[in-house]
């Protein structure tokens, strides 16, 4: 066998090594996922009652929500269950992802990818908190309370349980945005001045973002946009200071 073909084949079987170490990741991943729903399974309609408690504590007395489907009852907190498990099992696919490109990374990277990868669940897990905790309150108050005399307001398990989950992905995702701008900062794809000047042209965005994100209220679009201006700015300073960092290692 020739040079070329050994490199070859060591090639080949590189490759396979890292597509199977990438299945067995995957797998463990997946396996993460359903132990913890097995896990929360039994407590699945308390994990329903809790999510939609800023709605019931705002409906009429004595008033609460209905299913209109036959299998709702059982479905929706089915279904907030697995998402539930999902979101928590979020650190650990992360650390599988971590470990699967960690060996191709330089150290500087690496010091610097841990760091972000954190940050970037503790940002997605603060956009859900801020959702529930803050967000939820004032729009169902708000819903509620402009409601027609003679209108009962009784909200559909279903169509409570996809708002809320549009809603907590939305907040999550756009609590990322630190994260973006300050890896396209330190990347050098752009720089913080340049983002700086295209401000304006930020807010727009974030309020079109915004508007197709949450439900066609003005009062949400602006509980999401706001939050994602502010986070576009703290990346904006985190990516001033990482360049300071990079000129004054440059200089020594």
């Amino acid at each position: 066998m020739s040079d070329k073909e050994v490199s070859e084949v060591g090639s080949d079987l590189s490759l396979i090594d890292h597509l199977i170490e990438l299945r067995d990741r995957i797998l463990k991943s997946v396996l993460s996922v359903f132990v913890l729903f097995l896990s929360l399974f039994y407590f699945s309609n308390d994990i329903y009652t809790f999510v939609a408690t800023p709605l019931l504590n705002v409906l009429p007395e004595n008033m609460g929500m209905i299913a209109i489907d036959p299998t709702s009852p059982f479905f929706a907190p089915f279904k907030l269950t697995f998402y539930v498990s999902l979101f928590l099992a979020a650190p650990y696919i992360l650390y599988q992802l971590w470990s699967f490109i960690a060996p191709g990374l330089y150290q500087n990277e690496k010091a610097l990818a841990i760091p972000l990868f954190a940050s970037s669940v503790i940002l997605f897990y603060a956009g859900i908190a801020f959702a529930y905790y803050v967000l939820f309150g004032f729009v169902f108050a708000f819903f509620v309370s402009v409601a027609p005399d003679g209108i009962l307001v009784t909200p559909d398990i279903n169509s409570f349980l996809s708002f809320a989950l549009t809603i907590f992905f939305a907040f999550g995702m756009a609590f990322e945005i630190p994260i973006a701008v300050f890896l396209l900062i330190w990347a050098g794809i752009v720089e913080p001045d340049d983002l700086s000047s295209k401000r304006p042209y930020v807010v727009v965005g974030c309020f079109i973002v915004g508007m197709l994100l949450t439900p066609p209220d003005p009062f949400t679009q602006s509980m999401l946009a706001l939050p994602m201006w502010l986070l576009f700015e703290i990346g904006i300073f985190c990516g001033r200071l990482i360049k300071k960092k990079q000129k004054s290692d440059a200089e020594e």
